[in-house]
């Protein structure tokens, strides 16, 4: 394992970004906006594309989508005005071919340099355009007749945008920084071992390569970010993150929490279910029941697909809490889900004589000022709401357990809020803290579980209810929408319900797409002896609820809504969903969307309308949901299509700060990360402080919290 020779390496990557030359306070602080406040930092703000500007291909050689440099006289200038400004230049070179090079957003000056007759070099992507191939905003440069027409000879690589902070400045400092690199590897923190293992270079080789790429690199290897410096770098990017969460993890157990033994609330409650829990059902609350009986806080993670039961998993698992004299809440991030909660809950523990509380932005003056009695006093003894259980005016008497579903839709500060809610308020290290159960239906490929969730065990119920139908998944071009509309008339004649899915409330002309409004006003005039109901995020909450529980109720034959019902609708009677515009949607939300139908008896469809051409991406998302119901196969092929990125909300989870690792990519070095990361807490603790204060920094403690 490497240690530390002297502290002048690892004060030099310390070292304030003002140290060099040209960084004085203006250009710092937009830095800092980055996150960029030391040499490390530029070190590690890796290139997310290159340009090959080593060689020239000629203009009659230039193919569509393929990124080329190019080399020309100016022909002709147009200064177009008639919609917006827009500035096109034609270039012409030996090969006998034009090239339109056209800017949308210009100065004057910039107008003055394409003079007829003057030499331009390009760089770009050419598209074909009113009069053959245009790169539109190339960068470029006006060559004189001097020796600075010489070719690159090396990649160029190309930055993330800083405001403020030109590219070709931003490259001199990222140049003077690496300048500064020791010369030995005094900056290793990985074993050579690992790094022989895998053939992967140093620190000090990885960096260099991947800022400065010579003209022999794999070019290809480096764009698909599989070369091995891009390699060695995602191992310890991934390394940092997973050493941060299960920091995060020994952190949270330092604390203690209530010892909740077994419940005989709990078995009152499951005897009184007019259902048997599924095996899959008994094995996970098995498991939360063992972390509850600890001393220690619960950590984890309930995953299961659309109706695989896990609210009444959280039910019994708050009767141990309420067994033991203390409280539990559950909270959701929209009302609509809260509420369906609430419902199902009241339903089940009512009858036990369990109190349950209902606290979410609309319930105000008295009604709010009693609920926060009732929570103070511990007359509340499951307290269901929304973000609002977060807010500073709410305080428990006795938080023993946390319950958040569809987790991943919270911000981290919120996460953090409703754990602090516990009996010592997230102190000093020796508080008392809820234990934490977190859900979501949207199963979590093993992967990125692996990645995003170090901090929590992960239980699956992967087992559905007996009784429920699959649903048959059909996809349909838009062209055949007036056979939608007769079999929406047949079913709902013959009593049952249905569900027309828009992704857009208002037209727009940007996209084509069907808006719910629009849908809503057409389908109640084509079937004006149904009952059609309308919902969309714009509503007011009373309506939108109004018209959810009239839907419910059987009140409204079709609801036409927007991606709003994805969840917190539960409406056994509904068996026939439609989803416009299906093409624009990712798996995950799709999935989430057919899960609305197929929860009663009666055979359910799913029919997913599609606009032609479908793109390659948009094709194999169809396919998929047509061959599959497995919410975690779904899982697989949503992180193989699209990434981390929507499906955790990566923006919240932490994952969006990756510089250079790709989950799905990268997948195959996690064992190697679990490996050497339980090495290091065990026997270089330093060492992994070191990492994570290299890749994560302060977002350490909001990393998956």
């Amino acid at each position: 394992m490497p240690t530390r020779k002297n502290g002048v390496a690892f004060d030099l990557q310390k070292q304030p970004i003002t140290a060099l030359a040209g960084v004085g306070p203006r250009v710092a602080e937009k830095l800092a906006t980055r996150g960029l406040s030391a040499l490390q930092d530029l070190w590690l703000h890796l290139p997310r594309q290159y340009e090959d500007r080593t060689t020239l291909t000629p203009i009659r050689a230039l193919q569509p989508g393929v990124a080329a440099q190019v080399e020309g006289t100016v022909e002709a200038v147009e200064r177009g005005f008639r919609y917006r400004p827009m500035l096109r230049v034609a270039i012409g070179d030996d090969s006998h071919a034009t090239l339109v090079l056209r800017f949308f957003h210009f100065r004057a000056a910039q107008v003055a340099q394409f003079a007829p007759g003057a030499r331009v070099r390009c760089y770009g992507t050419p598209r074909p355009g009113q009069h053959g191939l245009e790169i539109v905003h190339p960068s470029y440069r006006l060559l004189g007749d001097d020796a600075e027409a010489g070719l690159g000879s090396a990649l160029d690589p190309v930055y993330p945008a800083i405001e403020g902070v030109g590219p070709a400045s931003l490259r001199k400092l990222i140049g003077l920084a690496l300048d500064r690199l020791p010369q030995d590897d005094s900056l290793e923190l990985l074993p050579p071992s690992i790094r022989d293992a895998l053939q992967l270079p140093s620190l000090r080789e990885a960096l260099l390569t991947v800022h400065r790429p010579q003209a022999g690199e794999d070019v290809a290897a480096l764009l698909a970010g599989r070369h091995p410096a891009q390699r060695r770098l995602a191992l310890e990017e991934l390394l940092a993150h997973h050493l941060s969460l299960r920091r995060q993890r020994l952190a949270q157990q330092a604390h203690a929490a209530p010892a909740l033994r077994k419940s005989s609330l709990a078995l009152k409650l499951q005897k009184r279910l007019p259902f048997q829990l599924t095996g899959a059902q008994q094995r996970v609350f098995a498991e939360i029941q063992a972390d509850l009986a600890k001393p220690t806080p619960m950590l984890r993670l309930v995953q299961g697909d659309v109706g695989s039961g896990k609210t009444v998993v959280a039910a019994l698992a708050a009767m141990h809490a309420v067994d033991a004299g203390k409280q539990a809440a559950l909270m959701a991030p929209t009302e609509l889900l809260a509420e369906q909660h609430l419902s199902n809950l009241r339903g089940w523990l009512e009858p036990l004589d369990i109190r349950v509380a209902w606290l979410a932005g609309k319930v105000t003056g008295k009604a709010r000022s009693k609920v926060l009695e009732d929570v103070a006093s511990g007359e509340a003894q499951v307290v269901v709401g929304t973000h609002a259980l977060m807010q500073a005016g709410v305080a428990f008497r006795d938080l023993a357990l946390a319950i958040v579903d569809e987790q991943h839709r919270f911000g981290v500060h919120q996460r953090l809020a409703l754990r602090d809610k516990g009996t010592g308020g997230g102190g000093n290290g020796n508080s008392i803290v809820p234990h934490q159960l977190v859900m979501t239906a949207t199963p979590i490929p093993r992967t990125l579980a692996m990645a995003a969730y170090a901090d929590l065990d992960v239980s699956a119920i992967d087992e559905l209810p007996p009784g429920r139908t699959p649903v048959q998944t059909v996809a349909l071009s838009a062209e055949r929408r007036p056979e939608l509309v007769e079999r929406i008339r047949s079913a709902c004649a013959e009593g049952r319900q249905a569900y027309w899915v828009c992704t857009l409330i208002d037209d727009s002309d940007e996209v084509v797409a069907q808006a719910a409004q629009t849908t809503f006003e057409d389908l109640s005039k084509q079937l004006s002896k149904l009952r059609v109901g309308l919902v969309h995020g714009r509503m007011k909450t009373t309506e939108k609820q109004a018209t959810m529980r009239a839907f419910k109720e059987g009140a409204i034959d079709l609801l036409v809504a927007t991606t709003v019902i994805e969840v917190g609708v539960d409406v056994p009677n509904a068996s026939l969903m439609i989803i416009e515009n299906a093409e624009r949607l990712g798996l995950a939300q799709l999935h989430q969307l057919r899960g609305r139908v197929g929860r009663g008896s009666a055979a359910s469809s799913c029919v997913l309308l599609y606009r032609s051409p479908l793109s390659q991406l948009a094709k194999q998302r169809l396919e998929t949901m047509r061959q599959t119901h497995d919410g975690f196969v779904i899982a697989e092929k949503d992180l193989e299509l699209r990434g981390p990125g929507e499906l955790l909300g990566t923006r919240q989870t932490g994952l969006a700060g990756f510089r250079v690792a790709d989950l799905a990519r990268d997948a195959d070095l996690l064992p190697q990360v679990h490996q050497l990361g339980t090495h290091l807490l065990e026997r270089a603790p330093d060492v992994a402080e070191r990492i994570i204060a290299r890749w994560v920094g302060g977002a350490a403690r909001y990393a998956a919290a």
